[in-house]
């Protein structure tokens, strides 16, 4: 089975995530982002859609699988590498890519979805947002930009710091999301925005959104994420705790 299923709609490109139930972020999946990615890309796509699960548009990182291969330090590096080039991908995709959150987006799904042009949310009760702290971790500081970019410095300090997660009218009021839709029109709505893009003239569009965008392809460099200090935080005594406990909260639902 694919894990990314991709739906085209006249030059644009739906790339469905999928590996139920929630879509963690494994390298697999990963992987197969960024391959998905390149050939939308090299198949002529004016646009990309990334959508999700029906209630859970991803569920962030693979904590299980990143516990499961903690005590080899070369393979929890390469799990970590492989989301953070799958982040890559998306924010240095050379056309327009629009995140269509049709369910909770916590974590790792909320920084793809950052690494988005737009991001349309399913209205109700689903959440987004970065949640490290509560499980432990410590938000790496190019991923804290992608956050002060998006809802400014303040807010992202207390969103950051409390690991919030937001409702989407409380994402659409300090700008973590674009709009709010309903559930079965989040993906039309996607799809509007990327052909409203595509009518413009594309040289110039596809230029300035380049500029416009060059500060965060900077904050994903390896440099600005510090993957050896995330990994040294990663087993600290206060992190393996919580990771654990979060670990056996999602084995009792």
């Amino acid at each position: 089975m694919a894990l990314i299923e991709t739906a085209v709609h006249e030059r644009i490109h739906e790339l469905r995530l999928a590996r139920p139930p929630v879509n963690a972020l494994d390298p697999a999946l990963c992987e197969s982002l960024c391959a998905a990615i390149a050939g939308a890309v090299d198949a002529g796509a004016d646009g990309l859609v990334l959508s999700g699960g029906p209630k859970v548009f991803s569920g962030g990182l693979d904590v299980p699988h990143l516990l499961s291969v903690q005590r080899d330090r070369a393979a929890l590096q390469a799990a970590w590498t492989s989301f953070f080039d799958a982040a890559r991908a998306l924010a240095g995709c050379p056309v327009p890519v629009v995140a269509a959150i049709g369910g909770h987006a916590p974590a790792g799904g909320c920084v793809l979805a950052l690494c988005c042009d737009l991001r349309i949310m399913a209205a109700g009760s689903f959440r987004i947002g970065l949640n490290e702290t509560e499980v432990g971790l410590a938000l790496p500081p190019g991923i804290l930009r992608l956050l002060q970019r998006t809802v400014g410095l303040r807010q992202a300090e207390r969103m950051g710091v409390g690991g919030m997660m937001l409702d989407a009218d409380q994402a659409l009021a300090c700008g973590l999301v674009d709009e709010v839709a309903g559930v079965d029109e989040v993906l039309t709505r996607a799809l509007a925005h990327l052909q409203t893009l595509a009518a413009l003239p594309r040289a110039p569009m596809l230029a300035t959104r380049a500029l416009a965008r060059a500060d965060l392809v900077d904050a994903l460099a390896p440099e600005a994420i510090d993957l050896p200090r995330m990994l040294e935080s990663w087993f600290a005594p206060d992190a393996q705790a919580a990771l654990q406990a979060l670990v056996a909260r999602l084995g009792k639902r």
